[in-house]
């Protein structure tokens, strides 16, 4: 979640050695366009300057910064490289240099950039924030740390400085430590930013459980939404807000104030006029985690099994490239694999442009490493958001939300800047090709033999006060049970044994299970009696993944779409019954099956069958329906109509 904030560069006037009289006459004019916000006229001016005066680095430099505000990153870099060659101590085109392999995330290369600024350059507070940047773009964040206390050593009241130290801490996994960054920034003021840090700071603190500090920190989040403007262009932790609160119109709110900030300066492309189909619909995917990864984990097989006599599926990955089994598997289900990692957005969006994309369909929304902007070029006639973030947008340029009735309903249209796309069962695709549990004893899981093991198996971040005293509430009626969790962290085992402590359970209940791969995962998962959901975000990979081992999983059915995944998954399953409205239904329910021990292995026999019966589970009929959907989008455009609510139909 890194905070941007870049103001336009302006034109310098600084005067080196004379140009010939017609390349200052060009200069003279490119100066004044700038001024009106004219760049592409002053690049046009700048250049033919530059072919009067070709070594003259006034007007290289002066031609660099217009390409560079005119995101022709590529001409910027060159022009700034020239001047290089001619002044290597030039500290402007050295900037220049490094702000253009940033912007085309280039970030290794642009720490080296930086690195050989003069002296007289590297000695400012700005350089060693721009430094600090590229090195945690590049995932160098010791270094980062380092290059923060020496711009905090110029001037310790820099808030910019201290939140992007919470950053840093908070990627090195010493999260205790970024809290405090974060709360300096925040004491000193971040104007505009305060949101992002109280977002990040309120999510932070419940991946450590430390909810002293989060239900006061959830509360200042709150305030600050409330007085959000509904034109607000700000950074936010959208995810945060999503998946530790449940009202819906924030959530709207604040990702509108999100995208608006993050696509802000992009100029779209023009409207591509309605035009007949192709015999194979050209679908595109944009992610960064086309790898070992969730979202690659629950669509690899609905990418294989994409009828291609329908379709054409390009990818276009800008995340790393991991060398998993995973990774290849992806590049095998595409037609076409494409490499964006090193290239700016707007180099990607062309890329998408040239190929002819149909339907452009985004898997990040506001997640970690998302960029919305590619698709605020409107590449593609038809753009879609779908799996990886649990909300909507907030963006205008993306048409459709893929949604299902019970996450999305239409009564909930409102709460969305997309329509939505209703796939007719459970909109998550679940690859068939995820382990089954093998044999596996309770005493190797370090499980006690005789208890009642209820699972919760969801990351810290989702646990709150008020489900962990319904939780104990249950241990208390129940004395014979455990309490399952995941050791996500270091510090969250000894928090939630406390908090347990002092709601009268014996803190040795908790029972803590390390980090798996996911074939041992799935095998111990098995032993599960019931699986205990959290809100206001549920499990959601989890979640099916509990039920796929054919244990129970019963959940608490909210507002907002993160809310209700996991009713969904229990609707495809054929237990609706398991998703309760009320939190009082929901533990008398738990209650009621931790009672019957006959009710829950007719559950998990139900659960054994559904593997091969349930739409849940149903990958071919899964991917014949979520195919249906993006022709009937496309057919909407194709005969000059505007995106609408659209209703799968089964196929």
């Amino acid at each position: 979640m890194q905070l941007k904030q870049r103001k336009p560069t302006p034109v310098t006037t600084v005067h080196h050695p004379k140009p010939s009289r017609e390349a200052q006459r060009h200069w003279q004019r490119g100066v004044g366009l700038g001024k009106t916000g004219d760049w592409s006229g002053a690049e046009r001016a700048f250049l033919k300057a530059v072919d009067e005066s070709p070594h003259d680095t006034v007007l290289l430099i002066n031609l660099a910064r217009a390409q560079l505000m005119n995101d022709h990153l590529d001409s910027a870099l060159r022009s700034a490289q020239t001047v290089l060659t001619l002044t290597p101590d030039d500290g402007i085109a050295r900037t220049i240099v490094a702000e253009c392999l940033n912007r085309q995330y280039r970030f290794a290369e642009a720490v080296e950039c930086l690195r050989q600024q003069p002296a007289h350059v590297a000695r400012t507070t700005e350089f060693h924030q721009n430094l600090s940047e590229a090195l945690f773009n590049a995932g160098m964040h010791k270094e980062a740390i380092g290059a923060l206390f020496d711009a905090l050593s110029g001037n310790m009241g820099h808030a910019m400085s201290h939140y992007r130290l919470g950053l840093s801490f908070n990627a090195l996994g010493m999260k205790a430590e970024g809290t405090k960054c974060l709360r300096t920034a925040l004491l000193l003021g971040m104007g505009p930013g305060d949101l992002a840090a109280q977002g990040l700071l309120t999510f932070i603190e419940r991946e450590l459980c430390r909810w002293q500090h989060a239900t006061t920190d959830l509360a200042g989040l709150r305030r600050l939404v409330g007085e959000l403007p509904a034109n607000a262009t700000q950074w936010a932790a959208v995810f945060a807000q999503v998946t530790l609160t449940d009202d819906a119109d924030a959530h709207l709110r604040v990702a509108r104030s999100c995208v608006r900030f993050t696509t802000r300066g992009v100029q779209p492309f023009a409207p591509q006029p309605p035009r007949a189909l192709p015999q194979r619909l050209r679908v595109g995917f944009v992610s960064a985690d086309f790898h070992q990864h969730a979202t690659a984990v629950l669509m690899a097989e609905v990418f294989e099994k994409l009828d291609r006599n329908r379709f054409e599926i390009s990818f276009y990955s800008h995340g790393p490239e991991d060398g998993t089994p995973m990774r290849e598997r992806l590049k095998r289900a595409a037609d076409h694999f494409v490499e964006a990692s090193g290239l700016s957005d707007l180099e990607v969006a062309q890329h998408i442009q040239r190929d002819g994309i149909d339907v452009l369909v985004d898997l990040k929304g506001h997640t970690r490493d998302s960029r919305l902007a590619i698709m605020a070029y409107r590449a593609a006639p038809v753009q879609a958001s779908f799996l990886g973030f649990p909300g909507t947008t907030g963006a205008d340029f993306i048409d459709y939300f893929i949604g299902d009735e019970i996450v999305s309903p239409l009564s909930h249209a409102a709460h969305y800047s997309e329509k939505l796309a209703l796939m007719p069962h459970c909109y998550q695709p679940n690859d068939r090709q995820r382990p089954l549990p093998a044999p596996l004893t309770r005493a190797q899981a370090g499980l006690p033999e005789g208890a009642l093991v209820l699972c919760g198996f969801n990351q810290p971040f989702k646990l709150s006060p008020e489900v962990f005293d319904v939780w104990c509430r249950l241990l208390h009626q129940r004395p014979d049970a455990v309490l399952w969790l995941l050791q996500w962290n270091g510090s969250a085992p000894a928090q939630l044994r406390n908090e347990a402590a002092a709601r009268g359970i014996d803190p040795q209940r908790l029972v803590f299970a390390p980090k798996l791969g996911i074939a041992a995962h799935m095998s111990r998962l098995a032993l599960a009696d019931l699986f205990l959901d959290t809100w206001p975000c549920n499990g959601h990979t989890t979640a099916s993944d509990a039920l796929w081992a054919a244990v129970p999983v019963v959940t608490y059915a909210g507002p907002s779409f993160a809310s209700r995944v996991a009713a969904s998954l229990l609707q495809s399953v054929g237990l609706p019954e398991l998703a309760c409205n009320t939190l009082a239904d929901y533990e008398r329910q738990v209650l009621a099956l931790a009672n019957d021990a006959t009710l829950r292995e007719a559950l998990r026999a139900h659960l054994l069958k559904a593997r091969d019966t349930a739409p849940l589970f149903d990958s071919t009929s899964y991917t014949r329906d979520f195919g249906n959907l993006l022709w009937a989008m496309a057919e909407r455009w194709s005969h000059g109509q505007a995106p609408e609510h659209l209703r799968g139909v089964a196929a």
